[in-house]
């Protein structure tokens, strides 16, 4: 999940550090109002960003969160991982033995939050929006394997495949497949704004100065029905600046809960120290970090450069200096967690192998060091990023093969300039849309693909993604997946760093913190609570 891009997002732009100190605008304090929850999240409206909260626009995670709790999906993770279940829908199933029908059958009298009915029509209206509109950076590639929407009735609706694809549960499941209004949304155009309107949980009211938004009050939904069940009626979602204005309004107790982003030394610190009614809660998570590469740009088209690259990094090393408890190193585009998974990198480069890595160069005939710039965004991915780029820097030259300079942009200038070409070699992370392989490696190799990457394999695009596609059971993509993965660690069109831990901090009071946040970095507001923490 661009969410990633992916999730990267509509979400940018720096607060003034005023708004950290400010109160809840429901009166959230430490027993009564709202539950606040901070987060280092951005989101602003901009000509690159005008819709950020629009189904058919977002693609981040922090869009993604806000759309979660204010628009219904047919299906939907449940809370605690696993198979899709039906949410909207009262089912769903696969209607053919090739994966390539897919119906289903809409919860009975379902409404949006304003009151009007909400049919199959709307479902047929809300997809065929999405895939219409065709956002760039949007989400509309996540169902791009829909041939044609039939909606059957007021309560069926039929999704015709162009291939098979036994990932389609899953998609219809992000808020790529959310479900809205033609009353609210215009079937060609984007809805600009902060605006949202649903059939979720809750609805939200958007705080903004200029083209900024400064918290989203979500108010527990009264015409909601689908199988979540909330465990309060308000909840406040606070943008902060930085990590140390929101971990100083935890410490102070005007935010009850905080999750993204938390620093390393935070982290650090509230594990091995915690404030007096504050906990940290660890929970699992599949957020990955890499570096993209233009393979076109001069200074790495030829892959023995990537090569030497995957070859020399310290992943131990970076990990250890810039991240500690708060990531683990990662040598394949799917996580470890993740069927599937397989180390393609550790088994074709080891560990920080500069004698490799020296051979690569020179069997191609490359002349040592290599000039490269490592760009990186200074304001999407939390506070370790910089420190990050600048010890990748310091290990790549100490091999002196490599002449590495880094440089740091806004995400407002840097995602457009990356997906244009302007970068060799460029940072990003990826939080994915749900946890299956494929989305770890159809994203970034399918075509029209999230990195706007040049890089092509015609093994893949043409035999190994339909393949695994093909596979309802999972675990039968497996060598799909393997070769997709070696693949990937031979050609380097990206290259692995790390995966990403998840942690929330939270005051004493504050109970479902465990629930709070999925595997794939949903953000589950209906799961806080108020009581008695165990």
């Amino acid at each position: 999940m661009n969410r990633k891009t992916m999730v990267l997002t509509a979400a940018i732009g720096l607060l003034t550090p005023a708004l950290s100190a400010c109160g809840s605008a429901s009166g959230g304090g430490a027993g009564t109002g709202a539950i606040v929850v901070g987060t280092t999240d951005r989101f602003e409206t901009a000509d690159y960003a005008p819709a950020p909260f629009d189904p058919a626009y977002a693609y981040d995670a922090g869009a993604w969160n806000v759309l979660r709790q204010t628009v219904q999906t047919l299906m939907r993770t449940p809370r605690g991982g696993g198979q899709p279940v039906p949410e909207a829908a009262s089912d769903c199933r696969f209607t053919d033995t090739g994966n390539e029908s897919y119906r289903c059958t809409l919860r009975p009298g379902l409404t949006f939050a304003g009151g009007d009915p909400l049919t199959a029509k709307d479902v047929k209206f809300s997809i065929d929006r999405v895939l219409a509109i065709k956002a760039e950076n949007g989400p509309s590639s996540l169902l791009s394997t829909i041939d044609t929407v039939e909606a059957q009735g007021a309560d069926t609706v039929v999704f015709h495949l162009k291939t098979a694809d036994a990932t389609f549960p899953y998609k219809l499941s992000t808020p790529a497949a959310g479900i809205v209004s033609a009353k609210d949304y215009d079937a060609k155009k984007l809805r600009p704004g902060f605006a949202v309107d649903g059939s979720g949980p809750y609805t939200m009211k958007a705080e903004v100065k200029g083209n900024q938004l400064v918290r989203a009050v979500f108010t527990k939904n009264p015409h909601y029905k689908g199988d979540i069940k909330l465990q309060n009626d308000k909840v406040e979602l606070r943008s902060f600046a930085d990590s140390e204005s929101m971990g100083k309004a935890l410490r102070g107790g005007s935010v009850h809960v905080v999750s993204r982003t938390l620093s390393p030394t935070q982290i650090a610190e509230l594990s091995a120290n915690p404030p007096k009614a504050v906990k940290l809660v660890p929970l699992p998570g599949l957020e990955i970090r890499y570096l993209g590469f233009n393979t076109d740009a001069p200074a790495v088209k030829d892959k023995a450069v990537r090569q030497a690259l995957a070859a020399a990094v310290d992943r131990n090393a970076l990990i250890s200096k810039v991240y500690g408890k708060a990531a683990q190193p990662l040598y394949s585009l799917v996580p470890t967690s993740v069927t599937g998974h397989v180390n393609s990198f550790f088994n074709k480069y080891g560990e920080a192998n500069t004698a490799k890595a020296a051979d690569l160069l020179k069997n191609a005939g490359i002349k040592t060091p290599v000039k490269l710039t490592l760009n990186y965004t200074t304001d999407h991915y939390g506070d370790g990023t910089a420190a990050e780029f600048e010890e990748l820097k310091a290990q790549l030259n100490s091999t002196q093969l490599f002449d590495i300079t880094v440089q740091g942009n806004d995400w407002a200038d840097y995602r457009p300039a990356q997906k244009k070409g302007d970068y060799a070699a460029y940072g990003l992370g990826w939080f994915p849309d749900y946890p299956d392989a494929d989305n770890f490696l159809a994203p970034f190799l399918e075509q029209d693909n999230f990195l706007g990457t040049p890089y092509a394999n015609a093994a893949v695009r043409t035999r190994l993604i339909p393949e695994s596609r093909r596979a309802a059971d999972r675990t039968v993509a497996a060598p799909a997946f393997k070769e997709m993965q070696d693949i990937v660690a031979d050609d380097v069109p990206v290259l692995p760093l790390w995966q990403g831990k998840q942690y929330v901090a939270a005051r004493d009071e504050i109970t479902g913190v465990e629930w709070s946040v999925n595997a794939i970095s949903d953000l589950q507001l209906w799961e806080l609570g108020r009581g008695v923490s165990g």
